[in-house]
């Protein structure tokens, strides 16, 4: 582990380069600092053994499942089956936003075409999508307006989205923290439903046929075996958990990492390092977190450096966190159980904003100002 007093020896030379220049006071050269040490200490490198590794465990896993399914035949037992696509479909989206991210090979057009075959052809959802909706999420992380991760979509994430439900919504929203992780059920449809709309825009879509055509040849070669193999009630049934498999999973991994952390207002003016540390939030749990969650459990690292690969995240926590103690900066880390609370928690207080003033006095208050 990298001890404070050396973390400052290595900051040493980088704050004398900076020392008295009025254009980079200490906040602001905070990153510059703690990127010098993590380069030095090579955590920026590839690991294509480590890849190589997940790639053929999750291939056996498909492999196994496959197999299952083809034994089992006409059983109420496949839906351990669908179970077990969901998770594996999970863990093939973590490498489709590492290679996204450029994590995994040395190119970035080989890391591109990776991230699409994976995304798209294997997992169904279009990269063009989600890469545009993630490339802003990190630019600005719960960021009023900037952040698309914080916009309404059924949940509402800021009270003043929240005062304004109608109707369903607004009955989900009384109520949304304690739903949240049931109407993670639909999230994968909901996924799918999205990337369907948005390749079939009026907007601009960067390789728009070659994703139509992926996501429809995935969709045939997923759906067609199902179907043609099992009763049709009991392929609905397959479809039906592998989906919620699939959205609980994946909401039960993204969702801790900044729902209940700061939310910053759209004109504040925050550093670099300031605005991703304090609105990200790690999970405790070392190696088992990080293969369930594939690595977004060190989402403070990940943020500040997203090209970084998922075996460098860990011994990356040791200099942020030496770093953010040496710069007072807060440095937030918990279980996944209570990241899981804080979520509800949030949520919750959030949706009071929707119940009538009458029931809640704060919110009555809060509507009139």
């Amino acid at each position: 582990m990298i001890t404070s007093t050396a973390l400052e020896s290595r900051l040493g030379p980088v704050r004398q380069t900076y020392a008295g220049t009025k254009e980079f006071p200490p906040m602001a050269r905070a990153y510059t600092d703690v990127a010098q040490v993590v380069r030095e200490s090579g955590l920026l490198g590839r690991t294509h053994w480590f890849y190589a590794l997940v790639g053929t465990a999750i291939a056996l896993g498909f492999a196994g499942t496959i197999t299952g399914f083809i034994l089992l035949g006409d059983s109420w037992f496949q839906l351990l089956m669908a179970a077990a696509l969901g998770i594996l479909l999970t863990q093939v989206a973590f490498l489709s936003h590492e290679a996204a991210h450029r994590q995994i090979l040395t190119s970035g057009p080989a890391n591109d075409r990776l991230a699409r075959i994976l995304g798209t052809g294997i997992v169904g959802m279009s990269m063009s999508w989600w890469a545009s909706k993630h490339t802003r999420h990190h630019a600005n992380p719960n960021r009023v307006g900037k952040d698309p991760d914080i916009e309404v979509d059924t949940v509402s994430f800021l009270e003043e989205d929240a005062a304004e439900a109608r109707g369903l919504r607004r009955l989900i929203t009384r109520r949304q923290g304690w739903l949240f992780f049931p109407l993670l059920t639909l999230e994968g449809l909901n996924l799918h439903f999205l990337s369907i709309k948005y390749v079939l825009g009026r907007e601009p879509v960067k390789g728009r046929w070659i994703e139509i055509a992926m996501m429809t040849a995935r969709f045939a070669i997923f759906l067609t075996p199902i179907f043609l193999f099992l009763p049709v009630g009991m392929a609905f049934a397959f479809l039906g958990v592998q989906l919620a498999v699939f959205g609980v999973y994946m909401g039960a991994s993204f969702a801790p990492n900044h729902k209940g952390m700061p939310v910053i207002a759209r004109d504040a003016k925050l550093d670099f390092f300031s605005k991703q540390v304090r609105t990200s939030r790690n999970v405790s749990g070392g190696w088992w977190a990080t293969a369930f969650m594939g690595g977004l459990n060190y989402q403070v690292e990940h943020h500040l450096f997203p090209n970084m690969p998922r075996p460098h995240l860990a011994r990356t926590r040791e200099i942020v966190r030496e770093h953010c103690k040496t710069l007072n900066v807060p440095y937030t880390e918990t279980t996944i159980w209570r990241s899981y609370g804080i979520v509800i928690e949030y949520l919750n207080r959030v949706g009071l904003a929707a119940r009538d003033p009458f029931d809640c006095p704060v919110v009555g208050a809060y509507r009139k100002a």
